[in-house]
């Protein structure tokens, strides 16, 4: 059985899906991008304050579930320009212990949502 996942402190869908589903002890986040929850504004001032919107939409996601970083065991990074690649690195890693620090790929792509240069998904486990 699934149970869908909201919060008001991240962005609500822009299309027919949910920030998160649970399934069991499987939390499966849908794609964030750099959109301030409060205002509804793309954050797009340099890459990393981008990175750190997404980040912070993230963890609002993580937390309504009741988990938090720690929790998360994949990340898919979508990017536009594989050059921001360390600048991004930058900043996503200072979310995560690095010894414990979920698998990941990393892929530049053509276009984005709102044409945001960043887009991050999750898999978190309790």
């Amino acid at each position: 059985m699934k149970k869908i996942i909201f919060t008001d402190k991240a962005p609500a869908p822009i299309g027919p899906y949910n920030q998160a589903v649970l399934v069991g002890n499987t939390l499966y986040t849908s794609g964030q991008i750099a959109i301030n929850p409060q205002s509804g504004d793309l954050i797009l001032d340099s890459i990393e304050t981008e990175t750190k919107q997404v980040m912070e939409n993230m963890k609002a996601v993580l937390e309504a579930a009741d988990m938090n970083f720690e929790n998360v065991i994949k990340t898919t990074i979508f990017i536009m320009n594989m050059s921001d690649f360390a600048k991004i690195n930058g900043v996503y890693g200072g979310y995560f212990d690095e010894s414990l620090a979920p698998a990941r790929e990393t892929v530049q792509v053509a276009g984005l949502p709102k044409g945001v240069n960043i887009e991050i998904s999750m898999v978190a486990v309790k």
